[in-house]
């Protein structure tokens, strides 16, 4: 056997850096048998053969494999003292480890540049797992203490090295993959990327958390690829983006002037029209173009309706358990926020009566409450409406998933039941069609119209015209209605694909709400597990799933999680659930276990 010094590697960069690479090992090694061709097939070097200059290589006899095991091990020191630019192991190691051999054994050396020693921060208190580890090796690739193209070890032999479970190691491994910083290939193993931007690189550490969000936001995944079950995605792979595609190539292409001008605060007027036909149509919402206002989605929605009806101090009735992002948006305006709870037709009058008469305002997501997903009826509806005439209070409609309903006819909009201009209509098509679109509504009575345009002048003046004019000629061609009636059938097949897998895996640890619309369902939780103690082992297990504890005001909720499956596929799901039971029996044996103890003590 001999080994060949030469300049061959299927990576054609790998020539110029051959002098660097010489110039403390010598030579380039590869393997050939005695009267083989002196480069591998397929290489860089092969197609090289012919040019004396380049060629032939230079043969060094292995004396029984040790030449082999020397320059090996000779490589794993440079490459740890960093005197060796480790994007030549990236490329050379496909076909200079994998054919050493040791003598007479027939199998390869072991790798020893994938071995990996890394100094790992203590994990901060309320961090998960996943998210330090995941917050960990990032930091490490940017800061380049770990070599770019160096390979990592073996998912088992990283989990077993560090004391943590094997799942939560592949779920970071998946999600710094997806997010570009590592390569993982079939027989290869896992690499950090050798080609990563140099903006990346230049980072010195990971994106800065912001640090003072409000308790429920805390800790909630933003901006990385879903897991099940995320609760507020849809199937994003799903979308038609070649029809949408089209539909903005032909726009851009007739793009007048007046649409690359400024716009319009109220939005623009097409859109308004293609908006205020489609809720009329579809949702019995009693409006026109005039008094429809585009904004980035229901959240910029809330924060101006807060700070145009509420004065600091003024008391708001709030659901309980309720939206997170409602409760921020008028904390934000300074409003008292009295908690109503919530009752099996939704929020209850007698209790908001009860705890503060007149309110100012009231916030309601009738169609699909958030999160528990009951429908409010219409004896209820139509009482709450009286009570706000009574009141003179106004009430802010959340309308945010409506259009997935799975049986039955669409509940129309307490909206469309309102005569005296009490209620404010909130939607997006963030959900409807893809979050990244930021782009919704808000339906104002004519009383409130001006200043609310006024309000919004002080915030973004308006909204895209170029984004907006796309979403109204894919919505008047008729493309949101095909796309809407499909994902219904489609969350409708997944909802029972879920509900399935629940009785077959979770009975005894939680029990699925029985929901009809919506894009997530809510799981209450059994054997004494709490949500807080349910999310942090289900996000240990790689699974995002919301403890009920985030959407409540007095704490007086069931304990539970709020579950998705409109972005996941049956199998998914099923991965999902058997990795929510894992997480769930450990949380049993837990609280059991604590039970016995404080029994015992007592």
């Amino acid at each position: 056997m001999t080994l060949i010094a030469g300049r061959g590697n299927t990576t054609a960069t790998c020539i110029t850096r051959l002098s660097f690479f010489r110039s403390f090992v010598g030579a380039t090694p590869f393997h050939r048998n005695k009267g083989e061709d002196s480069c591998w097939p397929g290489c860089a070097g092969a197609a090289r053969r012919k040019r004396k200059s380049a060629w032939p290589p230079k043969a060094i006899e292995c004396d029984q494999g040790q030449a082999c095991q020397s320059v090996q091990k000779e490589l794993s020191t440079k490459l740890h003292e960093g005197t060796i630019d480790s994007s030549l192991v990236y490329c050379i190691e496909p076909y200079w480890m994998k054919v050493l051999y040791q003598p007479g054994g027939g199998r390869s050396v072991p790798n020893a540049v994938s071995s990996l020693v890394l100094a790992l921060d203590e994990r901060p208190p309320h961090t998960t797992l996943t998210r330090w580890l995941y917050e960990e090796l990032r930091s490490a690739v940017l800061d380049r203490r770990l070599p770019h193209g160096m390979r990592l070890p073996a998912t088992r032999d990283f989990a077993a090295q560090y004391g943590i479970s094997r799942g939560t190691v592949v779920t970071v491994f998946e999600q710094l993959e997806a997010e570009g910083y590592l390569i993982g290939r079939a027989g290869a193993g896992t690499r950090i990327n050798a080609n990563l931007k140099r903006h990346i690189l230049s980072k010195q550490t990971a994106q800065p958390r912001i640090r003072k969000l409000p308790t429920p936001l805390r800790g909630l995944p933003r901006g990385q690829p879903a897991r099940p079950f995320r609760h507020y995605e849809p199937a994003l792979n799903e979308f038609p983006i070649d029809v949408w595609a089209r539909v903005a190539s032909r726009r851009l292409r007739r793009a007048t002037s007046s649409l690359l001008g400024s716009g319009d605060p109220r939005g623009y007027a097409p859109l308004r029209e293609a908006v205020a036909a489609y809720l009329t149509s579809s949702r019995g919402v009693n409006c026109s173009a005039d008094s429809v206002v585009i904004v980035s989605g229901v959240q910029q929605g809330l924060d101006l309706v807060a700070r145009l009806i509420i004065r600091p101090g003024e008391a708001v009735w709030m659901e309980d358990p309720g939206y997170f992002g409602a409760i921020s948006a008028f904390r934000q305006a300074g409003a008292q926020i009295i908690p109503v709870p919530v009752d099996k037709y939704g929020l209850s009058i007698f209790e908001g009566e009860r705890l503060y008469k007149d309110a100012k305002a009231a916030y309601l997501t009738p169609a699909h409450q958030c999160p528990l997903g009951m429908a409010m009826p219409a004896e209820r509806r139509m009482a709450l409406l009286n009570w706000a005439r009574r009141a003179r209070s106004i009430l802010i409609e959340d309308d945010y998933d409506s259009e997935y309903r799975f049986e039955g006819r669409p509940i129309p909009a307490l909206q469309g039941l309102d005569r005296n201009g009490s209620v404010i209509f909130l939607g997006s098509f963030n959900k409807v069609l893809f979050p990244s679109l930021r782009l919704g509504y808000v339906v104002s009575p004519p009383a409130l119209l001006d200043s609310l345009l006024a309000l919004r002048l002080g915030v973004d003046f308006y909204p895209p015209n170029l984004d907006q004019a796309v979403l109204c000629d894919f919505i008047t061609e008729g493309h949101m209605g095909r796309h809407i009636r499909r994902m219904r059938d489609m969350y409708a097949v997944r909802l029972s694909s879920l509900q399935f897998e629940a009785r077959k895996y979770l009975g005894g640890l939680l029990d699925i709400s029985p929901i009809h619309a919506g894009l997530n369902t809510v799981a209450f939780l059994r054997n004494g597990i709490l949500s807080k103690q349910a999310e942090e082992a289900a996000a240990n297990n790689g699974i995002e799933a919301l403890g009920l504890d985030r959407f409540s005001l007095n704490n007086r909720i069931a304990e539970g999680l709020l579950l998705g499956f409109a972005a996941f596929d049956e199998h998914q799901i099923h991965r999902g659930v058997v990795s929510l039971a894992s997480a769930l029996e450990q949380c049993a044996h837990e609280s059991k276990g604590a039970s016995s103890r404080r029994s015992s003590e007592s």
